[in-house]
């Protein structure tokens, strides 16, 4: 096999955990796309004959690529961002794709993406490089340009503020999650505030982000009152609805004519929605693919 041949069937090996990677470095699926292309444009232009391990080295840069995203975002940043829940990974009911597993294979859910958007640039590279995909402090050093003993540091301190700032442990059955969610939506579409109220934990936080076309669909809310209220005073018990899966959990797809208009993703600990994150985001919710909508 010529070396063009070599490093693209290399390449396509290492995809999905580049993909991966890049989805949990930046929360944003365009975005991992974007710094796949550029780990292939790289590789593609490198003499790689001496790269003894190709998936390591397309993994340092893959992270650099989005460490370099991360800091521009963290620069431009003047004002707090606002509600912003990062981009759902979407799938029909019957389970997620292959490609979509692979992006959830840590079970990744939207609770925990929220929280990594809080980290620093450093940060959140140390602990997803460590934490989630294994790679030792030695090769993480070079790529935030800190020595080893600082990149651990990096990854425990992150570690504390994920621990601390994450939601209570999710249910891990399925159907438990859909009984708790359903049970949402069957007290909403009657209006029963109590019943609403009693399927929420009293901690409950509710983020629903519009996007910049949408401002007034961003919202964060704490509290099951404050939840229950703001659920009852829109349009959404009434909606059509497709069950999914969001992020690995149970969720909902909401339609208006066909066109999606919200993906909501819910966290459930010990049968109580502890987390709902929503995206009302037209440009975000135009690239869903017909599976998902049932197309």
């Amino acid at each position: 096999m010529t070396e063009p041949g070599w490093l693209a069937e290399g390449f396509e090996q290492n995809r999905a955990r580049l993909r991966a990677v890049a989805y949990r470095m930046l929360g944003s699926l365009t975005e991992a796309d974007d710094a796949v292309q550029e780990a292939w444009l790289r590789l593609s232009r490198s003499d790689a004959s001496g790269v003894d391990n190709l998936g390591g080295w397309l993994t340092t840069v893959v992270a650099r690529v989005c460490l370099n995203v991360l800091r521009a975002r963290h620069t431009r940043r003047e004002e707090p961002m606002g509600v912003h829940v990062p981009d759902p990974v979407v799938s029909g009911a019957g389970g997620p794709t292959p490609e979509d597993a692979a992006l959830l294979a840590d079970s990744v859910g939207l609770a925990l993406q929220v929280v990594l958007d809080t980290l620093a640039p450093a940060e959140r590279l140390a602990f997803v490089l460590h934490d989630m995909f294994g790679l030792p402090f030695d090769e993480i050093a070079p790529v935030v340009g800190r020595s080893p003993a600082t990149a651990r540091q990096l990854a425990s301190r992150a570690r504390r503020r994920v621990r601390g700032a994450g939601p209570q442990a999710p249910d891990r059955d399925i159907a438990r999650q859909r009984e708790a969610v359903d049970a949402f939506f069957a007290a909403a579409h009657r209006g029963d505030f109590g019943a609403l109220v009693a399927v929420l934990d009293p901690d409950v936080v509710l983020r629903s982000d519009g996007g910049a076309a949408h401002p007034g669909g961003s919202v964060l809310l704490r509290g099951a009152a404050a939840v229950a209220s703001r659920t009852l005073s829109i349009a959404l018990p009434s909606a059509p609805k497709r069950p999914a899966l969001v992020n690995g959990a149970a969720g909902v797809v909401v339609t208006v004519a066909g066109q999606p208009v919200a993906v909501i993703g819910f966290t459930v600990a010990r049968g109580k929605i502890v987390e709902i994150d929503a995206v009302t985001d037209p440009g975000r919710l135009g690239r869903l693919g017909p599976a998902v909508l049932g197309g």
